[in-house]
């Protein structure tokens, strides 16, 4: 039997929850000022607290303050009369784990109690277990023990006993940059490690980047610059998106790869290149040759060492040593005491398809982790993934499988279904989205071009 204490000075409402709250079963306490309130949780410990804002002689915020000092796990449900959005966010801010405004709905406060008392029994039985998985952890690892993810780690020990070019293939947010930092931290650790978004960059710009260019090479050069691939010296470049680098810059990649040399904007001086170069893509590349998109020379150039990351969903036995991964890093960044998540959520992960793959994996973590009210996250902390859809949402995110014709989506129909989720659940704020989607705004653009989705207003 779950135990509530009840804080509140109107005799009349404490009455009525203690009837109430004994005829659902539980045990009840009742105090009606802040002093004897706290008084009575020391001396019986109860699971929940039902707390007025207005107390006669203590502030509620002192209460709920003193209360999760003395017990930070509490679970405090907030009940006022007023109806103002600062105190709202004060309560849920100093760790409220409900707020309810008067008069009480008792459906609303039956949910409420529910969902603490299913919290609290759920991080007792994980008591003790609390950041045990960060010490298995260390910040850039990769996550992963599948057949496939040990030939990557294989290959990894490989090349980074040479200096060869390298290209990583997958889908967005499986990871790539990381594979390229842990190969450059096992071959040249003590020099640079220089990234390079191809698609973030317009062309004129990016050449100028790559390359360096000389004072007075073009308006506004007003003096030299070094371009990433001498900055770079001996450690390594990394060329994320490489298949959108325009025709004329692949051919000077192109010649950087053959020769190992090339000339600043504008100058006219031979400059050898000692990094070396690590290329990422998430598409086909050997697709793109075909459409005359990307030069057959670079591709067989860069078709040397090639590491394929598989997606998430592929290798769903990853995806517990991943939250588990994910959520001790997210507690560092964000000063939380998030323990896991419920084995009912669990389920849920592991059948979803993560068009995302594990950035996406990561950003429902983080925002789930930021509103959650326990220390376990629950059904109710991810709305993006089991929320109903509506009849044209459910259109445009049919479950990955095989569509009403029969077919199997390609990867181009998930990323579409993703973006229009996205752009449907992020308020149309094209900052965030790109954020959520791990792209920049001008390969926002283009996917908005192609995929015919018309974007309605600017964030």
């Amino acid at each position: 039997m779950s135990k509530i204490l009840v804080i509140d000075d109107d005799r009349s409402i404490c009455e009525t929850l203690e009837l109430y709250l004994t005829e659902e079963g539980y045990e009840v306490v009742t105090a009606a000022t802040g002093t004897e309130g706290l008084n009575k949780f020391v001396e019986t410990s109860p699971d929940v607290v039902i707390l007025d804002i207005r107390l006669p002689d203590v502030d509620g915020f002192t209460v709920l303050e003193d209360l999760r000092e003395d017990d930070d796990n509490v679970k405090v449900i907030m009940i006022t009369a007023h109806h103002d959005m600062d105190s709202t966010i004060n309560a849920m801010k100093n760790g409220a784990f409900d707020y309810i405004h008067k008069p009480v709905n008792v459906d609303e406060l039956d949910m409420a109690i529910r969902k603490a008392v299913k919290s609290l029994e759920m991080e007792k039985k994980i008591d003790g277990l609390l950041m045990e998985p960060s010490r298995h952890f260390k910040v850039g690892d990769i996550i992963g023990g599948g057949t496939e993810m040990r030939e990557i780690f294989k290959m990894i020990g490989t090349v980074s006993q040479s200096r060869t070019t390298v290209l990583i293939q997958g889908e967005s947010g499986t990871g790539k940059e990381l594979i390229a930092k842990v190969i450059h931290n096992n071959t040249s650790r003590d020099e640079p490690y220089i990234a390079v978004n191809c698609s973030a960059i317009v062309e004129t710009l990016l050449e100028s980047e790559l390359f360096g260019h000389e004072k007075g090479s073009f308006t506004g050069a007003i003096s030299r610059k070094l371009g990433k691939f001498e900055l770079a010296r001996y450690g390594s470049v990394f060329l994320d998106e490489i298949s959108e680098m325009s025709l004329n810059l692949q051919a000077k990649l192109l010649r950087i790869l053959q020769e190992m040399e090339f000339e600043r904007v504008g100058g006219k001086d031979r400059i050898q290149v000692h990094a070396r170069i690590i290329a990422a893509t998430n598409k086909d590349l050997k697709t793109l040759v075909k459409e005359g998109k990307f030069r057959d020379d670079l591709f067989y150039r860069l078709n040397i060492v090639v590491i394929t990351i598989p997606p998430l969903r592929e290798r769903t036995d990853d995806i517990p040593v991943l939250v588990d991964y994910l959520l001790a890093k997210i507690n560092i960044d964000l000063h939380k005491r998030i323990a896991g998540i419920s084995d009912e959520m669990m389920e849920i992960f592991l059948k979803y398809r993560w068009p995302g793959n594990i950035r996406e994996l990561e950003n429902l973590l983080v925002r789930a982790a930021v509103v959650a009210k326990g220390q376990i996250l629950v059904r109710g902390d991810f709305p993006e993934l089991v929320e109903e859809p509506s009849s044209e949402a459910a259109q445009e995110e049919a479950p990955v499988g095989r569509t009403g014709d029969g077919k199997i989506p390609t990867l181009d129909d998930i990323e579409e279904q993703y973006i229009r989720k996205v752009i449907r659940e992020s308020g149309k704020n094209k900052g965030e989205i790109c954020e959520i989607l791990g792209i920049s705004r001008p390969t926002f653009e283009r996917k908005l071009e192609k995929y015919g989705i018309v974007f309605e207003r600017e964030g």
